[in-house]
């Protein structure tokens, strides 16, 4: 099938979220925990929700990549991204190359998934505090999706007013998710936006206007 990403706007694991990506993909999940500041402990959460119904794996670039790094990774189901630093996680991928490789497995079909700075990645810009708490556009993302993304629109205070801000003077438009939102793209068009708990909201910004999409609830 053509690439397909799942993006949630804050997702935790061992919630409605991970059944979703199995009902998409497969049973072969790899975890990309980089942007985590305890890489450690969302291993040990990735693990406890999918080892029992799927086939889990995990990839780290600390202290090296594993030798298979491309294998691995194209033999996959699914590639499912932590939340955290977006700027850290983008500056280690670039490093080794995992980058292009993340494109190369959304051209053959791997579901690409995440919340959070696993949201934003896979847009040319986002809504990030990965450089302070005051909240700043990012441009150079990977680029995979047109446009821009915010998460956690209803949980942190800031992101509404910075992202309108931000697209109301030009930083491009796009999707904005609340927690437990999440938009499923195949190719670089939006399929459907998903709510994982009632009242979750996702929207399209553009200058000057938000327009609420319209929703389907996965319980």
């Amino acid at each position: 099938m053509p690439g397909h990403i799942l993006a949630s706007g804050g997702s935790a694991l061992g919630g409605p979220f991970d059944d979703l990506v199995l009902e998409l993909s497969g049973p072969r999940v790899c975890f990309v925990p980089t942007a985590s500041s305890a890489p450690e402990a969302r291993l040990i959460s990735f693990y406890e929700t999918f080892a029992r119904r799927a086939e889990p794996s995990y990839v780290s670039f600390n202290p090296w990549p594993r030798e298979d790094l491309r294998e691995h990774v194209l033999a996959q189901d699914a590639i499912y991204v932590s939340g955290g630093s977006t700027a850290n996680m983008l500056a280690v991928w670039r490093v080794h190359g995992f980058d292009l490789l993340l494109r190369e497995a959304w051209e053959r079909g791997v579901l690409l998934c995440g919340s959070s700075a696993g949201m934003i990645c896979w847009f040319e810009a986002g809504v990030t505090d990965s450089f302070g708490p005051e909240l700043e556009g990012m441009r150079d993302l990977l680029g995979l999706l047109p446009g821009s993304a915010c998460p956690h629109y209803d949980s942190e205070e800031r992101r509404r007013v910075v992202y309108r801000e931000l697209v109301d003077c030009g930083f491009p438009s796009g999707y904005a998710a609340d927690d437990e939102a999440a938009l499923y793209f195949v190719g670089t068009e939006l399929r459907e936006a998903v709510r994982l708990r009632e009242g979750a909201r996702a929207y399209r910004v553009e200058p000057e206007t938000e327009t609420p999409l319209e929703m389907r609830l996965v319980s």
